[in-house]
């Protein structure tokens, strides 16, 4: 099942859309006692609310309309830190890692975990923008992004897939210059609209535990390719890391990390400019695709 948000007459609403993503039913005409909002709906799906199936037909789906699937989870997106083999070398070399010393401690030994505030999330179609005195270092990082249904802490690593409601794509837009300069990551990717995601939520059921290609291309260029195979701490390890001193929450979002490709891993760098275009996919899900402009 795909879940979205989309703008309808002006208003967000959550809907279901069909495999093709051509089509979509308001969830308050497939189940009115669901709540508005795709934080509540995935609270209320947890706790055993169901969406029937559609027998009409559904209205047409204009890629115009897709909003954030998830503008409001429950707090922060928990994010994770050179969490494939070849982009924790990358960005190791890079001279922006903080977090190793050399290239013999490149590879995490275990999760680097980190939050980007949720007030950063942006549509699957929306302009990343370019904010005065921190536009010279903007990155790309394509993801996987972990929507998690039942809540829960301590959650041991054989029992982790349950408590997953489904997956989307982000983009972890990332302001490589204030990573520099302030030695940690909240500040360059938890800017104003640098996380877009979408297009929409597609539940764990459609997924299973196969490897998915994520891929980025800027420009047409591709930049990213790469499989969910090549994670070093895969989704059930984060889910059990991160609930060992947090319970997760509804609605929650894990951001799983970036593959090898990014703009600071070049030499020189490529980093974005106003005008480029960013498209990020996941296997089985779907694409974003962004453009970057200037603000003033």
């Amino acid at each position: 099942m795909r879940l979205a948000m989309l703008l309808i007459e002006g208003l967000p609403q959550p809907v279901r859309v069909d495999a093709e993503g051509q089509h979509f039913w308001p969830l308050s005409s497939l189940a009115p006692a669901l709540p508005g909002d795709m934080a509540g709906v995935i609270a209320a799906l947890a706790g055993g609310a169901t969406i029937p199936a559609p027998v009409e037909p559904g209205q047409p789906l204009q890629e115009s309309q897709l909003l954030a699937p998830l503008p409001n989870p429950p707090r922060n997106i928990f994010c994770v830190g050179k969490n494939y083999h070849a982009h924790a070398r990358e960005f190791a070399s890079s001279g922006y890692d903080s977090s190793s010393t050399s290239a013999a401690d490149a590879v995490p030994q275990a999760p680097i975990i980190f939050s980007k505030p949720f007030s950063a999330i942006s549509g699957p179609w929306d302009d990343i923008p370019l904010w005065p005195g921190i536009d010279q270092g903007v990155d790309y990082e394509a993801e996987l992004a972990v929507v998690i249904g039942a809540g829960g802490r301590a959650i041991a690593r054989q029992d982790a897939l349950r408590h997953v409601f489904g997956y989307t794509i982000v983009n972890d837009v990332t302001a490589r210059d204030l990573q520099g300069t302030h030695k940690q990551w909240l500040l360059g990717k938890g800017i104003d609209g640098f996380c877009p995601m979408g297009p929409w939520i597609v539940t764990a059921d459609e997924i299973g535990d196969r490897p998915m290609r994520i891929t980025c291309q800027v420009n047409g260029e591709a930049r990213q390719d790469a499989s969910t195979a090549d994670l070093i701490f895969d989704v059930p390890e984060l889910i059990a890391t991160i609930s060992r001193s947090m319970a997760l929450l509804p609605g929650d979002v894990i951001a799983t990390g970036t593959p090898e490709g990014v703009g600071i891993g070049f030499r020189p760098p490529r980093f974005l400019r106003d005008g480029d275009v960013v498209e990020c996919a996941v296997e089985g899900i779907g694409r974003i695709r962004n453009r970057l402009r200037r603000r003033g």
